[in-house]
């Protein structure tokens, strides 16, 4: 995963697999509510490939610290400690 966020403008794009094939003829679904909808990209079979906060990121999500919990590039992560995930 990768995050990019521009505080400009207050996004945050969520990339969910960076560098991986993507199928083309992809679009975009649209959830939310009025003027802060979030928008998922999906690829043409219709795989969610990455997560668009536009203008109102830092209103939702705590920005100042960005968590991912469970299995990372093989590794297990639980408080301090870590693992190897087979």
């Amino acid at each position: 995963m990768r995050f990019d966020y521009d505080p400009d403008t207050d996004s945050l794009y969520i990339e969910l697999n960076p560098g991986s094939e993507r199928k083309s003829g992809g679009g975009q679904e649209v959830v939310g509510w009025g003027e802060h909808d979030i928008v998922i990209d999906v690829d043409g079979d219709g795989m969610p490939v990455g997560i668009d906060m536009d203008s109102f990121a830092s209103r939702i999500a705590d920005l100042t610290k960005l968590e991912v919990q469970g299995p990372i590039f093989g590794l297990s992560r639980s408080g301090d400690s870590e693992r190897r995930v087979s």
